[in-house]
């Protein structure tokens, strides 16, 4: 897929993007960085089929896309299963198979109130879950994703890091935004940087802009006193985040991994184990 001069404005305005040149291949996972109102969202669109750039030419989209967009705000007394089936039928699947495609991810992504709560009673995090099930109704050969990170639980985390993997070795493409350069860096294989509607090209490669990463593993005290929740993925230099059972996992960059350190201990988490350099230590061949 080649997005070649492509610029976009709207109406009289501002452009956008402009003369904007990508590439993206089968198996990648492309990322697009940038600060707010670079134009990320916009490129995502246009990438995904749902805006037409004002000039230049998008060539080789896949049939199959699948588009998460930056705010999914569902309304309605639909239950996610019924909305759900009803995506894949528009899609083209026969009823019974949506339905069973739908139950699948659901039960995957599990979302409160399960297959049969409301759309409209969805918190931002639980709607975020069914805008990531219908993008993957039918299986995508693009998989767009806008800040997908945003609002997902710990579990939900590796759910979502899974799903891109496996679309990646089925031989799709995955493309994404996200704002902090640890992410990028832990799951593109490719990177761009979208700045005053330009982009320009990353590294390039799985590693090629790898850095040292800590896996802090983190419980409850054995006060028993249940600390403060808090959003993991929010913090400077969080890759990812996980629950493992009574403790959560989360790898940040080494760089960052002091300070999540003293946040933990200041909420009152205790810290169960610390890994450094995770990625390397895996990549040859030892275990935690």
């Amino acid at each position: 897929m080649r997005l070649d001069a492509v610029s976009k404005r709207y109406g009289r305005g501002g452009w956008v993007l402009r003369d904007v040149h990508a590439e993206i291949s089968p198996g990648d996972v492309v990322a697009f960085s940038g600060g707010n109102g670079a134009g990320k969202s916009t490129l995502l669109r246009i990438l995904a089929g749902v805006s037409r750039p004002t000039s230049g030419s998008v060539t080789g989209r896949p049939t199959a896309v699948g588009y998460v967009p930056d705010r999914f705000s569902p309304q309605g007394r639909m239950s996610a299963l019924s909305y759900l089936t009803h995506m894949g039928r528009i899609r083209g699947l026969p009823t019974r198979t949506a339905a069973q495609r739908a139950r699948q991810l659901l039960d995957r992504l599990s979302p409160a109130g399960g297959e049969e709560a409301q759309l409209q009673t969805l918190s931002k995090g639980n709607a975020q879950k069914v805008a990531l099930a219908q993008a993957l109704i039918v299986r995508p050969g693009l998989l767009v994703l806008d800040e997908p990170w945003s609002g997902l639980d710990a579990s939900a985390h590796g759910v979502l890091a899974e799903v891109m993997k496996e679309v990646a070795e089925a031989g799709g493409a995955v493309v994404f935004t996200d704002h902090r350069a640890a992410v990028v860096r832990a799951h593109a294989t490719r990177s761009y940087t979208v700045r005053d509607g330009g982009v320009s090209a990353g590294p390039t490669g799985p590693g090629a802009s790898a850095r040292p990463v800590t896996e802090v593993l983190l419980t409850c005290p054995d006060s028993g006193r249940i600390p403060a929740p808090l959003d993991w993925s929010a913090l400077d230099g969080v890759v990812s985040v996980s629950d493992q059972g009574t403790t959560t996992a989360v790898r940040v960059d080494q760089a960052c991994s002091d300070a999540l350190l003293l946040v933990a201990l200041r909420q009152g988490w205790s810290v169960a184990g610390l890994v450094r350099d995770a990625d390397g230590l895996r990549r040859h061949g030892h275990g935690r």
